[in-house]
């Protein structure tokens, strides 16, 4: 039962289904974001990054595919170029839209590619979360689960050995277990899997991992969240220091980042779901918005941010939901607020994540004093526009004008449905919230 490492029919289909209802919302609807083309991709109001990996790189591709599809025949100017001797050249792939992507390199010397490898080779991070492996709350779950494990031996014991079939491995038995009821037929012949043992299953891996990403005692634990709040604060803040231009950026990675995340956000507040593992394709997206008019562009005490998050595949039938952040009431917070409350959980740039994470070798070298991210403050001068990570945006306030976007789509599972690498899983995290009776977001 080894798990595929490519991108599934069912995962092309979701990530591409997400990046359609990102269009019918904000580029092609009365909602849409103020100034973003509709039709024909403008590359310079969208930025798309994924890291150099196949499965990540391809869902990527999916999901712009369904952002911005092929242009319509009906429209002759947008979809053939005449040259000098008239001769009329049209667009190949049925007038296929070409979007780059940047690749992000994975693993060593990626420390400064932000959220998406945000926790790579992070020094004080592996300790911390190692630390989870010694505490009594791990022991003690790992003693009263152990019985549970050996009844699901038979259904995992053809990629895992024996010892390694214990809640130290908790998500990549979940996973596996979970991929295979999607996609294998032949899965669990003699009915051995209930729907309470995969209830079970599915509880014990969002413990698991929510300990491995965040502790709210030691947070450079969650070292990938703060990677990821510097760059969305980065990018929001560039977005309205330009006035706008950047209208759309868009990331992709994976669920852990998410959770360290949704810790130090303090997500869990405004609902206990926060503390479950996301579902494949879910999506984070950060919105700047107006309640005025957008152009010219607002002075930026007039500008405001909203927070939403779907779990799994977003489509006009299940849309994203917008939460309050930092345990705030709010679900829209004036952009310096904002700005403000983010700094204080953010990691921005290499230098200052070479002093969080303790490590001097490499990049690190000759890491500088850590930086304050920049961010701008009240004026009577332009606002912004924010930037899209990749993921998918639900229904806001329809009274007010979207300046831009910022999206972040987890991608794994349905599309990488298990990552080889991750099978003898065995590192990250101590002691936090107890999800046990909690759903997964």
């Amino acid at each position: 039962m080894t798990p595929p490492t490519n991108l599934t029919g069912l995962g092309y289909q979701e990530v591409f289904t997400s990046g359609t209802y990102f269009r019918d919302r904000y580029v092609n609807s009365t909602g849409k974001i103020a100034g973003i083309n509709t039709e024909l991709v403008k590359q310079s109001q969208i930025t798309a990054s994924a890291p150099v990996d196949t499965v990540l790189m391809n869902s990527a591709q999916g999901f712009l595919q369904g952002l911005y599809p092929p242009v319509a025949l009906t429209n002759s100017n947008l979809i053939a170029e005449e040259l000098r001797n008239g001769t009329m050249i049209q667009i190949p792939m049925n007038n296929y839209q070409l979007i780059p992507l940047q690749s992000v390199a994975t693993g060593v010397g990626s420390e400064d590619t932000a959220w998406l490898q945000g926790a790579t080779n992070c020094a004080n991070a592996l300790i911390s979360s190692n630390a989870y492996y010694t505490s009594p709350q791990y022991q003690n779950t790992l003693k009263a689960t152990a019985d549970f494990y050996k009844s699901l031996a038979p259904l995992v014991n053809n990629t895992f050995a024996d010892d390694q079939i214990s809640y130290k491995n908790a998500y990549t038995i979940w996973d596996l277990i979970n991929v295979a009821q999607i996609h294998n037929a032949s899965f669990d012949p003699d009915k051995i899997l209930t729907d309470e043992m995969f209830f079970q299953a599915r509880q014990l891996a969002d413990l698991h991992e929510w300990n491995l990403a965040y502790n709210s005692s030691d947070t450079i634990r969650a070292v990938a969240g703060a990677t990821l709040a510097g760059e969305v604060l980065e990018g929001l803040n560039k977005s309205i220091t330009g006035a706008g231009k950047s209208k759309f950026q868009i990331q992709f990675g994976a669920y852990a980042n998410f959770q360290s995340f949704f810790g130090l956000a303090q997500l869990p507040a405004a609902s206990p779901d926060f503390y479950g593992v996301p579902d494949y394709t879910s999506s984070m997206t950060f919105e700047l918005f107006t309640d005025g008019e957008a152009n010219p562009f607002p002075a930026t005490g007039d500008i405001k941010v909203r927070f939403l998050f779907h779990n799994g595949t977003t489509s006009d039938s299940s849309e994203p939901t917008p939460f309050p952040l930092f345990g705030q009431k709010e679900q829209a917070l004036p952009w310096q607020t904002f700005a403000d409350d983010m700094k204080k959980i953010a990691i921005s740039g290499q230098d200052q994540w070479c002093q969080a994470c303790g490590n001097t070798t490499g990049v690190c070298a000759s890491a500088a004093p850590p930086a304050t991210p920049a961010t701008a403050t009240t004026s009577s001068g332009s606002g912004g526009v924010s930037k899209a990570v990749a993921g998918v945006i639900g229904a806001i306030v329809t009274l007010a004008v979207v300046l831009g976007l910022a999206v972040l789509v987890m991608l794994v599972g349905g599309m990488r449905l298990v990552s080889k690498k991750r099978m003898s899983m065995g590192s990250t995290s101590s002691g936090s919230p107890t999800p046990m009776s909690k759903s997964h977001v």
